[in-house]
Order: C-alpha cells, then sequence, then structure tokens
C-alpha cells in the first residue's frame, strides 16, 4: 500500500475517459489499496483512479461512517431522482470549492474488487460523491459542471473548520 500523488486541474489526464477493467487482478487490488490511503491521507470522501494517473473505471468512496468503503469498478449511472444543490470540493482542485447541481438519488451498478455485480443507492452526500467520482472517469472535473461565478477559494488553514462546521449540520 501506498500513498500516490493526486493529479490536479491543469493536468490533461483528468479530461481524458477512462477505460473499463477487463481483469481485475492483484495489480487492480492493489490500485484500490493505495487509492483508499491516498484518499484518507488527503480527507477525501471519494478518488477516482484517474486522479491518481490510471486510466481506468475504478472509484473508492468512504462517507466516515458505520458503512463499510465502497470499492466500485465500472460504475454505471443507471438510475437518478430529484436534484439537490451542494458545495463540492475536490481532491484535484485543493482549496477550491464551487455549487453544482447534483442529482439528489442515484443509483449505481458496478463490480466490486472480487468482479461480484453489486447495485448501490446513494441518498444526499452518497449521492453526490458517486456522480462526483463517476463523472472523473468520463472526463468531467468539477469546474465543467459547476455553477458559474460558485468557485470559492478558502486558505488552507480554515480548511479543517470548515470541515467540522459541515459535518454539524
Amino acid at each position: 500500500m501506498a500513498i500516490r500523488n493526486i493529479r490536479t486541474e491543469n493536468d490533461e489526464i483528468l479530461g481524458k475517459k477512462s477505460k473499463e477493467v477487463e481483469v481485475i487482478d492483484e495489480k487492480v487490488k492493489e490500485l484500490i489499496k493505495d487509492m483508499i490511503d491516498t484518499m484518507h491521507k488527503f480527507d477525501g470522501v471519494g478518488l477516482a483512479a484517474v486522479q491518481v494517473g490510471v486510466l481506468k473505471r475504478i472509484v473508492v468512496i468512504d462517507l466516515y461512517d458505520e458503512k463499510p468503503i465502497l470499492k466500485l469498478i465500472n460504475p454505471v449511472i443507471v438510475k437518478t431522482k430529484g436534484e439537490q444543490e451542494v458545495e463540492e470540493g475536490c481532491l484535484s482542485f485543493p482549496n477550491k470549492y464551487v455549487k453544482v447541481k447534483r442529482p439528489a438519488e442515484v443509483t449505481v451498478e458496478a463490480l466490486d474488487e472480487n468482479g461480484k455485480q453489486i447495485k448501490v443507492t446513494g441518498t444526499e452526500l452518497l449521492a453526490q460523491a458517486l456522480s462526483h467520482e463517476i463523472d472523473h472517469l468520463n472526463g468531467i472535473v468539477l469546474t465543467d459542471v459547476m455553477i458559474p461565478g460558485s468557485m470559492e477559494y478558502v486558505e488552507p488553514e480554515s480548511i479543517k473548520t470548515r470541515k467540522k462546521d459541515k459535518k454539524k449540520k
């Protein structure tokens, strides 16, 4: 397991579409472990493989609740419902936050790390995270979907305070 470098906003790989995973081998499983370690190191809620420079359709999501970390291979959104306007950040856009419109509920079909077909339905933050990470797999980044004029830069020392305030809501 290792911490990988996160590709940031001007890296052209972020605009590329990721390729389907055809074989789930030890290399893919190691990538997933590295992605989880990297996401946790930088206090992220989700991470797509492209964000660590790998053009594979893999995402990990951790809402830091009692539920297990989601490890999704070849995820596809099969159903959406409703709409929510949310504030969103991204590990590839450090210290920047924007407002976006996301579905209020999302259903995703994917494979788990053992190749088993799974279906995940999420609302609120999970719906937001699923939508955000799957956007990454399609070469879509935060600035592509933000509500114009909503970007805000937050000084690094105030980010921890901001996260604590969000958790209170």
